[in-house]
């Protein structure tokens, strides 16, 4: 039973950490674009390789 001593305020303290992230991230926008990196990571990150100069046939 002497446990709970220490068990019940670190679950209480763990609980307000978690609830106090929360809040945190509702206050500076972290959940106002869910679906923006899920299309970026399928997206095209760089431009398309140049074509190589074409070269004129002398015959």
């Amino acid at each position: 039973m002497n446990i709970l001593v220490i068990l019940v305020p670190a679950a209480l303290f763990l609980g307000l950490v978690g609830l106090g992230a929360f809040f945190w991230c509702i206050r500076t926008d972290q959940f106002e674009d869910m679906d923006g990196a899920a299309n970026r990571i399928l997206g095209e990150d760089r431009p398309p390789a140049p074509s190589p100069p074409r070269r004129h046939r002398t015959d």
